[in-house]
């Protein structure tokens, strides 16, 4: 079931985002001293909390049974656009379409906000996943390469 969170369910959406990245992070060889501004390493409850609260970022989760298996939130950009962030799933929850499931949800909730079109950023060198995204409907629009990372950053966007 996918949910929305509140303030409360912040402590847990912290641990499967930071989880679910960590997968990416060992797979890539990024660690908090090579990339600490990459989401496993960086993501804090005071961040999440400031999001919720003061930014008012729709977020919501994937719950199974009563436990947060799943996690995404959107911020609203201008031109009608939205920005997917944090898509993710615990590994042990992985290869059961919950991530479909999420991104799909996303998709729908971008558009009842009047979103015409839904952009996401990932690690470009992570081609598994830019082949996911690429087969959910998104077509890659450029990358960045930023000093603070040791990848390069990926853009690829939906229309909706």
């Amino acid at each position: 079931m996918i949910r929305k969170i509140t303030c409360h369910d912040i402590p847990e959406c912290v641990n499967v985002i930071c989880a679910s990245f960590l997968t990416v992070a060992d797979e890539m060889g990024f660690t908090r001293e090579n990339a600490p501004r990459f989401t496993a390493f960086a993501t804090t409850a005071e961040r999440l909390a400031y999001q919720l609260e003061h930014e008012h970022r729709p977020m919501y989760a994937y719950q199974e049974a009563d436990r947060i298996v799943g996690y995404y939130s959107l911020a609203l950009q201008k031109d009608h656009e939205c920005e997917l962030n944090n898509l993710c799933v615990l590994p042990a929850y992985r290869h059961r379409h919950i991530g479909e499931k999420l991104l799909d949800d996303a998709c729908e909730k971008a558009q009842a906000l009047g979103c015409i079109k839904l952009n996401i950023g990932i690690v470009e060198e992570n081609t598994l996943l830019r082949h996911w995204y690429e087969t959910m409907g998104f077509r890659h629009i450029g990358t960045q390469k930023f000093d603070f990372f040791p990848f390069t950053c990926g853009y690829m966007e939906k229309n909706l």
